[in-house]
């Protein structure tokens, strides 16, 4: 069973690309090609010999094209075992011819939702026969080939040349699997299209779904393998940027990149972050990108280095040339003008990748987490808090610029490992103290390493989740903090007012939580 010899293909695309080309190197061996519809009309039009699926079944296509390929002669060519004599001996009874190659891409659904198509519409982009089809010759591949992907064509026209006509069965073994997974994430998607329409964000059933965009040399660690998926539709952002220079994205490359691009892109000013394993080691506001980067740069300058910068605005030469006196690993943003692609061009190694646009941190969606035996599924962290939902809780109210920098330092809570302090001045994080296992020990980590550069005196300071005691808040105050932003909701709420309001520091409890695990 090691060769096949392919004499009657079947084809039925939506997807076009390289058709003509492969089917003329079919007839050219001699195959007898069926089609249906626009396929059938494309090879016509060509100038190659092609017999419709309803002259070949003798049955019409139907239901307005709903019914064309649900029949025997189609599934029972695909299905029949060559070697079993009791299958041939159905096959010739029923006048069932067996077809040997299935080229089949499917009805574009995802590309129909994502169209903002209604709800019939998405309906009718669901394909049936071209899944049924694909499965039976994916089932029965040690006949058959199936071809899903035009990508594949060249690798079966190779083939067939060197092996006068025929395939291996390695090969239609590997085409097999790929068209499995090509059918399951079809009806993954149809599936999450349907719960979203029922408004289920969980459902009995759940599969993640994503097409290879590449492998990576490892994972976090050398002695790991790596790749990365896209999912689609996909969010601007890493994942779908376009890399202008530089060498291969790593995986913590991709994993902090996403980070800083997540974090930059909450801000409405132009803004610059600096990223380095996955926390904030800088962020600002500016009324440009280039004193932002300056702003953000000037929190450690020391872990800057090595690190990632993204920016929610184009990068221009000038910026450019800023971020080339240090040392970095990626620099990501919507575009870069001219200027600044030639300033990255000296720097042959740095990773330069640009999205066409920012990711909308409002917009829906879930993150996934593994854990032995299971899956971890909510939705994004899409909170936002604005003035209004800022509830004072003390007797010093904050000034509108310290209100500003509230809601800075809160947005950056959101994007920083918890337990997460903030200090923030004038539109700039000016300490961040990440990860640590006490909201105290956080609150002297960020002002200890500011100490080194800024300072934290007269800063607005954050924390990602209450107060559980009136310590944490005491060390941010003895660290300069003259107000402070925090969700409230302990027990012990009032003594940590009480704190405040003895400093003399203005406090406001947004309500909303932001840990990041």
């Amino acid at each position: 069973m090691a060769k096949a010899t392919i004499k009657r293909a079947l084809i039925s695309v939506s997807d076009k690309t390289g058709l003509v080309e492969f089917a003329q190197h079919l007839s050219n061996f001699g195959v007898r090609l069926l089609s249906t519809g626009g396929s059938a009309r494309v090879l016509r039009d060509a100038g190659l010999a092609v017999q419709e699926v309803a002259d070949y079944t003798g049955f019409p296509e139907m239901l307005d094209g709903r019914v064309k390929t649900l029949h025997p002669k189609i599934h029972g060519g695909l299905l029949g075992r060559r070697n079993v004599n009791a299958h041939r001996m159905a096959m010739e009874a029923h006048g069932i011819s067996p077809i040997d190659l299935v080229v089949v891409n499917l009805y574009p659904f995802v590309e129909t939702v994502v169209g903002g198509a209604d709800f019939e519409t998405c309906i009718e982009n669901i394909d049936i026969g071209g899944p049924a089809m694909i499965r039976s010759a994916a089932k029965n591949h040690n006949d058959v080939v199936v071809l899903t992907d035009p990508a594949d064509y060249e690798t079966v026209m190779t083939v067939m040349t060197y092996t006068d006509g025929g395939t291996e069965l390695s090969l239609r073994r590997k085409l097999a699997a790929t068209a499995y997974a090509h059918t399951a994430a079809y009806d993954a998607n149809i599936a999450a299209w349907f719960a979203d329409q029922e408004s289920d964000s969980f459902p009995a059933h759940v599969t993640a779904t994503g097409d290879l965009a590449q492998t990576l040399r490892y994972g976090e660690n050398p002695h790991q393998e790596a790749a990365l998926y896209r999912t689609s539709p996909a969010r601007r952002g890493v994942a779908s940027a376009e890399q202008v220079q530089g060498k291969e994205m790593s995986y913590n490359n991709l994993n902090d990149t996403d980070a800083a691009f997540e974090l930059v892109a909450e801000f409405d000013a132009p803004s610059v972050a600096i990223i380095k394993h996955a926390n904030p080691c800088g962020v600002a506001s500016a009324d440009t990108v280039l004193d932002a980067y300056h702003k953000a740069h000037a929190c450690d300058p020391v872990s800057a280095f090595g690190g990632i910068v993204a920016l929610n605005r184009d990068l221009d030469g000038d910026t450019a040339r800023a971020i080339a006196k240090i040392f970095v690993e990626v620099v990501i943003a919507p575009d870069a003008d001219s200027d600044a692609r030639a300033v990255f061009a000296e720097k042959k190694n740095l990773r330069l990748l640009l999205t066409g646009g920012l990711p909308d941190p409002t917009a829906p969606g879930q993150t996934i987490k593994t854990i032995a035996g299971g899956l971890l599924l909510q939705g994004r962290d899409n909170g936002r808090i604005t003035r209004d939902d800022l509830k004072v809780v003390t007797k010093r109210r904050p000034t509108p610029t310290e209100i500003d920098d509230m809601l800075f330092a809160f947005k950056v809570c959101k994007h920083t490992k918890s337990n997460a302090i903030i200090y923030v001045r004038e539109g700039a994080a000016v300490g961040i103290g990440a990860g640590q296992m006490s909201r105290v020990d956080s609150s002297r980590v960020a002002a200890q390493k500011s100490a080194e550069h800024l300072g934290t005196q007269n800063s607005v300071v954050a924390s990602d989740a209450f107060f559980p005691f009136a310590d944490g808040l005491v060390t941010a105050i003895e660290a300069g903090a003259v107000a402070v932003v925090q969700p409230g909701g302990s027990i012990r709420d009032e003594e940590v007012i009480a704190a405040a309001d003895a400093a003399g520091v203005a406090m406001a409890f947004t309500g909303m939580r932001h840990f990041r695990h």
